[in-house]
């Protein structure tokens, strides 16, 4: 049995920059953190001829093409596997939905425990880049390629969308004190919503292929609020970074009406009372969870448990994509 996960992720800033639609001609920068929840795979060798895939539902198939799930359909054209005598199986300690980039967790474990079962080494670029040209160009789903790439490299890490649809890679530039303040000071919170990043992203990516001037000039102060936060934490400024995320919520909201609702701007009211910098909501939005920067970490724990929303307490992961079982 093979067994591979890949971390969910945060975006600390400058988030949305990484679709294509901007990124080729503007360029997008942004910073994302890998966390220890993980979408784990499963590639498990049975002595039947068929394909048996286990996710939210059960499919059992003798040809690829007649299996519904469009990225393990397509992993497995890519990677060049038939579908006989497998089974593949999917879990997540974090549902599906919630704006910690799933998809390109589940995508880039999925190729990594195919690679595996085929005795083949991958490298965690080319790992991100199969996993982008699965979901963006064969299924032609309106994301970026932040998912996949902080899933497959891990970290703290600082990703820029060069033009020529090149990513280049960089570790953020921290002191071990500071990293562990951020990750001590940034609370994730549930709110309970799930929804799927794609109808809100497709606005803002059909928005920015007609060249909207609102939306641009949008994703443009964006790039920019990503590149002082940059500056922020790597020179030790999180209550600086912290006024920033706040920054980068104010104009996230702006891109489209169903960023928000008004119980999340309840919720959010209620944080920046009591306890919490600044925050925003993780992913595309319309819902998942809340992420704050805390300088009253009790507070604010307090506050938002009371009003019903659930913490969900993590650590960065430095591994990335990794089989875990081989």
């Amino acid at each position: 049995m093979i067994i591979a996960r890949s971390p969910l992720r945060i975006t600390l800033g400058g988030g949305g920059t990484d679709l294509p639609s901007y990124y080729r001609d503007h360029t997008g920068f942004l910073i994302a953190a890998a966390i220890d929840k993980y979408v784990y795979i499963t590639v498990h060798q049975t002595f039947i001829d068929d394909l048996i895939v286990k996710y939210s539902v059960l499919e059992r198939v003798n040809n690829i093409d007649d299996l519904k799930h469009p990225i393990i359909r397509e992993a497995f054209k890519l990677v060049g596997l038939e579908a006989r005598a497998l089974e593949i199986t999917a879990m997540a300690d974090i549902p599906a939905g919630t704006g910690l980039g799933s998809s390109g967790s589940f995508t880039t474990s999925l190729l990594k425990a195919l690679h595996a079962y085929r005795k083949q080494l991958i490298h965690p670029r080319e790992l991100a880049e199969q996993a982008c040209d699965i979901e963006i160009n064969r299924l032609h789903e309106p994301i970026g390629k932040q998912d996949q790439y902080i899933a497959a490299f891990g970290g703290v890490t600082c990703f820029r969308f060069n033009r020529d649809d090149s990513v280049e890679a960089w570790p953020l530039k921290v002191d071990t004190e500071t990293l562990y303040n951020l990750e001590d000071n940034l609370l994730l919170f549930f709110t309970g919503y799930s929804r799927s990043a794609s109808s809100i992203l497709k606005e803002q990516d059909d928005k920015t292929k007609k060249s909207d001037s609102d939306m641009i000039q949008n994703l443009d102060y964006v790039k920019d609020l990503g590149l002082r936060s940059l500056k922020a934490l790597e020179s030790g400024q999180l209550v600086e970074f912290g006024k920033l995320m706040h920054e980068h919520w104010e104009h996230k909201k702006r891109r489209s009406g169903g960023m928000s609702n008004p119980k999340i701007d309840e919720w959010y009211e209620l944080a920046i009372k009591n306890g919490a910098v600044g925050g925003k909501l993780i992913g595309a939005g319309g819902g998942g969870f809340l992420m704050f920067y805390a300088d009253d970490k009790t507070k604010l724990r307090h506050a938002m448990i009371s009003a019903g929303l659930t913490e969900v307490r993590f650590r960065f992961d430095f591994e990335g994509t990794k089989t875990i079982v081989q």
